[in-house]
């Protein structure tokens, strides 16, 4: 890991060895609700891609996995509200069960987008697993099965999340120093 990322961050959030235990956690509990079922995970790209790795993984029952890649338009650091698909799931969902893996639910609009899109779709059954959830910011209320942390209303980067694209590949997660988010 490169030592100036680390240096960027006023502060650990989240460290590496907490987010492992708790996706062990969450795979144990995902495993023993689904068994028997057929479970699809769907990952919402980028920020979720390490967790629903890492989440696969701890999962001891079989499952499928597929991604949907959503466009958010409005300021970069804050969430809009206002989507489009970018690039779709591969696989059908009908009359299968779907969990929605997310890295963080904030307000709850996107989510709630994606949520309307899959319903269409027929799922046998539809639930959110997100690793962090903003609370404090929600507008639409989510019904969240499986829930990593719950976090204040600070700017954070790691795991999957990211600043311009940067930080995605720092194993915790962290604050970012105000003085690096210039640009």
């Amino acid at each position: 890991m490169d030592h100036n990322m680390i240096q960027d961050l006023a502060e650990v959030l989240i460290s590496e060895e907490a987010i492992s235990h708790r996706i062990r956690e969450l795979g144990a509990e995902i495993s023993r609700d689904y068994l028997g079922k057929e479970l699809v995970l769907a990952g919402v790209l980028r920020g979720a891609s390490f967790f629903m790795a890492d989440l696969a993984r701890a999962i001891s029952i079989p499952l499928i996995i597929d991604f949907i890649s959503i466009s958010s338009y409005g300021p970069a650091t804050k969430a809009s509200g206002v989507v489009g698909i970018r690039k779709d799931l591969d696989e059908s969902i009908g009359d299968r069960d779907l969990l929605v893996v997310e890295d963080i639910v904030d307000t709850g609009l996107t989510l709630s987008y994606l949520l309307k899109i899959f319903r269409a779709r027929q799922p046998s059954s539809l639930q959110i697993c997100t690793l962090l959830d903003r609370k404090v910011r929600r507008i639409i209320d989510l019904p969240i099965a499986y829930r990593g942390f719950e976090i204040p209303e600070k700017f954070i980067v790691g795991y999957g999340l990211d600043y311009h694209q940067r930080y995605r590949n720092l194993p915790c997660i962290g604050v970012l120093k105000p003085e690096m988010m210039t640009g």
